[in-house]
């Protein structure tokens, strides 16, 4: 059986990091850092969200 794709389940923490990811498009990637340590999101997700673009989850509307 195959399972369905992961959704995340702590809405806010996805939409910090979704705003995250657009600062980071828009500014720089320091200014996304910041931003999400500024919200306590934990190093590993920073990391893997804002320098390994390939190992992201796939952005949902809300």
């Amino acid at each position: 059986m195959v399972e369905p794709p992961y959704r995340r389940q702590d809405v806010r923490q996805r939409d910090i990091v979704n705003h995250a990811i657009s600062v980071q498009e828009s500014s720089n990637t320091m200014c996304a850092i910041e931003y999400l340590k500024a919200q306590e999101i934990h190093p590993d997700v920073i990391e893997r969200v804002l320098l390994e673009p390939q190992r992201r989850r796939e952005m949902l509307a809300h």
